[in-house]
């Protein structure tokens, strides 16, 4: 599932095939394959037999607390309210957490690139031609109510998403053609030629809705009435928009299964809310929540020096991030004509002086993105391999000749904040797309003032668009900041009402079908999308079906380098930083594994880790 986090403002989803399949490890016959869990090149680390995940403790203790701020978004949610408990539609502001109350017919190992093994589903039969999965579910699944989980639930979960759902996940089902129950225990899925290699692992992965609890309601409205779930937790006590909790299922049914012992641990976790990250950070360090990831360098490296850090009572760790770490930038929305012009938009780049911002407000913390793929091997580099020139070939003239040697990188400042070599080359190519200056004004070529505004939805990264609009006042561009409430923000995004914003997303290590929401021309006109930027190029269209039908993953890496080629001489992004580890706060009260699983999108808390009743009472002696 896509995600949106703090640090990785979205991890899309596995791999996508345009004619292959999921491959299993079992072997197969005449009907097909069967498997305990399925991947997208084949390779499973864990047999049918295994006991538990290698990166949990399966002996951690049950019981405690866990509080934390939200530092990870998917769909409709935010990270500073919620208005509604359905977190899978296009109305509201979602609860954060809302996904632990449903269980999945899959769950992924996030110590493998995309491998899922069977939760409500204990074994999946594939058919030989890849277009039909048979899950058979296990007869103890359940709901909270003690009502039987059968194959008739997950069938009407899956077609009410892929109806009724957010926008994303109907973009993302679009290569499920049916989902039929031929009894209470056997779920058959059907889905498209030359469908999405991802496909039928998203599918595993969206969330199991009581057909009955929705016989009388509707799925698609905004609501905070409590569902009725199947997870490892339920919803507990919740206050709008300031904080909701979930309460451990303590007989849930699947909490013996390989794939989640070890794992929910807590007897509660909660969500605190808040508006503004400076006033969150005052909660932390007074204690009203627990765990915080520090994502502004500045207060990790100027404010974590308050009294309970200097006793032990609050601990601080960094983590390595071994994931892919993604895109972070303002997003130029190409929809507005002022934006059409590559030209204007490399102008744009050239004017913000990343070097003065990395060592004047982010205390050198920071490395700068150039691609979309940062920090992992997908990322292209120098001039196109011989492979990456077989895709790339039939699109000259379609494409900047510039994708034919080395990629785009912005270019490098003299740290000075105004560099005046760059602003004179930004001004060149603002004259050359028509833009002149009028009585010290910018101008479009109709003869209107050129303006930016950039839209936030909280104030923390005020300081980082102050020296940035100023060098586009330089360039007689008026650029202004404005700040509204999270829903004003999501509902602008939405209707892509807005001309920059900041935005990142990480991907995942098998990228494929999920990269539509956020890169093809379909999405670029599906309110509510990831593709902020606008981006309806057919070249970019044909290079995401490349990535979708690449059979190896030598050949996906290929795929995604000339995809990053292509995006990146396009100029949709002015891109910002990233870093490539995680900054940890939190009291002294938790274990946790030694180290985080690779794959997984942050650190594994709170799933992974547990409540430590002797560092407990030395924090709370402390107190």
């Amino acid at each position: 599932m896509p995600v949106l986090s703090r640090r990785h403002m979205l991890g899309l989803g596995v791999g996508a095939l345009a004619v292959p399949w999921l491959r299993a490890a079992s072997a197969g016959n005449e009907t097909g394959t069967e498997a305990h869990g399925v991947s997208a090149f084949g390779d499973l680390k864990y047999p049918a037999d295994f006991s538990h995940f290698d990166y949990v403790n399966p002996q951690a203790a049950k019981g405690g607390r866990f509080s934390l701020i939200p530092s990870v978004r998917a769909y409709n949610q935010s990270y500073q309210t919620f208005n509604t408990l359905n977190a899978y539609i296009q109305k509201g502001d979602g609860a954060q957490g809302m996904d632990m109350t449903f269980a999945t017919l899959m769950a992924r190992a996030n110590d493998e690139p995309d491998a899922m093994y069977g939760v409500v589903a204990r074994w999946v039969q594939i058919s030989p031609d890849k277009l039909t999965y048979r899950f058979l579910l296990r007869p103890e699944a359940r709901f909270h109510d003690g009502s039987k989980l059968t194959a008739h639930d997950v069938a009407f979960s899956l077609a009410t998403l892929k109806q009724k759902g957010h926008e994303l996940i109907v973009i993302q089902l679009r290569d499920m053609l049916k989902a039929e129950a031929l009894d209470d225990a056997t779920l058959v899925v059907t889905f498209a030629q030359k469908r999405g290699r991802d496909v039928p692992l998203y599918v595993a992965s969206l969330p199991i809705f009581s057909k009955a609890y929705y016989s009388g309601r509707a799925f698609e409205e905004s609501t905070l009435d409590i569902p009725l779930g199947s997870g490892p937790y339920k919803v507990g006590k919740f206050e709008v928009n300031r904080y909701i909790e979930f309460e451990r299922t303590k007989d849930w049914w699947a909490a013996d299964l390989p794939v989640n012992r070890g794992s929910y641990n807590f007897d509660v976790v909660r969500y605190e809310f808040y508006r503004d990250r400076d006033v969150a950070f005052e909660g932390f360090s007074a204690r009203n929540y627990l765990f915080r990831e520090e994502f502004t360098a500045r207060v990790w490296a100027t404010r974590y020096d308050f009294p309970a850090v200097k006793d032990g009572r609050v601990k601080l760790e960094t983590v390595p991030d071994e994931t892919p770490s993604g895109a972070q930038g303002w997003f130029i929305n190409t929809r507005r004509d002022k934006f059409k012009d590559s030209r204007v938009r490399e102008a744009l780049i050239d004017a913000f002086d990343f070097e003065w911002t990395n060592k004047a407000i982010m205390y050198g913390a920071y490395a700068r993105t150039v691609s979309p793929f940062q920090n992992s091997d997908m990322m292209a580099s120098g001039p196109p391999s011989p492979e990456e020139l077989k895709l790339l070939e039939p699109f000259r003239g379609q494409v900047p000749d510039e994708v034919f040697g080395p990629p785009f990188v912005p270019a490098v400042s003299d740290g000075s904040g105004q560099d005046r070599t760059l602003l004179r080359k930004a001004q060149r190519l603002l004259q050359e797309a028509g833009f002149q200056t009028k009585g010290g004004k910018r101008v479009l070529p109709n003869g209107e003032a050129f303006t930016i505004e950039f839209l936030l939805d909280e104030p923390s990264i005020e300081p980082h668009h102050g020296p940035y609009i100023k060098n586009l006042a330089v360039l007689g561009i008026n650029a202004t900041l404005r700040i509204v409430d999270p829903a004003q923000y999501n509902a602008r995004l939405q209707h892509f009402d807005f001309d920059m914003t900041i935005q990142r997303f990480s991907m995942s290590a098998t990228p494929g079908d999920s990269m539509r929401p956020f890169f093809s021309s379909q999405a670029a006109a599906a309110a509510g999308s990831y593709n902020l930027a606008g981006i309806a190029s057919p070249v970019i269209d044909a290079l995401i079906e490349k990535i979708i039908g690449a059979q190896t993953r030598a050949d996906l890496t290929v795929a995604c380098r000339a995809f990053d080629r292509v995006f990146r001489a396009g100029r949709y992004w002015v891109p910002q930083w990233y870093s490539n580890q995680h900054r940890l706060a939190y009291w002294n009260e938790f274990s946790h594994p030694p180290k985080p699983p690779r794959y997984a999108q942050g650190v594994g808390a709170p799933e992974n880790w547990w409540h430590d009743a002797v560092k407990d009472a030395k924090t709370e002696q402390a107190n």
